[in-house]
């Protein structure tokens, strides 16, 4: 099966940077894509980013737009998402998602926080 990593999650100071990584291992020949969703307290999870990888096509929430990053590498099978001028409200779990023919696989999640 696929199994997913994150790292790179922590606190930091608004409008301060944040890296986060994603490594996925086991069967992600079929990978087609990857990327970033996240859940603050008490909200449903929502989508942050994506990136495809015929074209490395990359796809961002209007609320991230223009401050996060997306890149990747598909021999690999891993994503970065960099976060950068950070607010209080980017503060959430933050998952990694491999999606591959027939199915998605998620990892466990890191905690990024935001202070004011």
């Amino acid at each position: 099966q696929v199994q997913l990593v994150e790292s790179g999650g922590g606190l930091v100071q608004a409008g301060g940077s944040l890296t986060l990584s994603c490594a996925a291992s086991g069967r992600t020949f079929s990978s087609r894509a990857m990327g970033w969703f996240r859940q603050p307290p008490g909200k449903e999870r929502e989508r942050v980013a994506r990136i495809a990888w015929s074209g490395s096509s990359a796809w961002y929430a209007d609320s991230v737009k223009g401050r996060f990053t997306i890149s990747g590498d598909s021999a690999k099978n891993t994503v970065t998402l960099q976060m950068n001028s950070l607010k209080p409200e980017d503060t959430a779990v933050y998952y990694c998602r491999l999606e591959r023919l027939g199915e998605d696989y998620w990892g466990q999640g890191t905690q990024v926080t935001v202070s004011s």
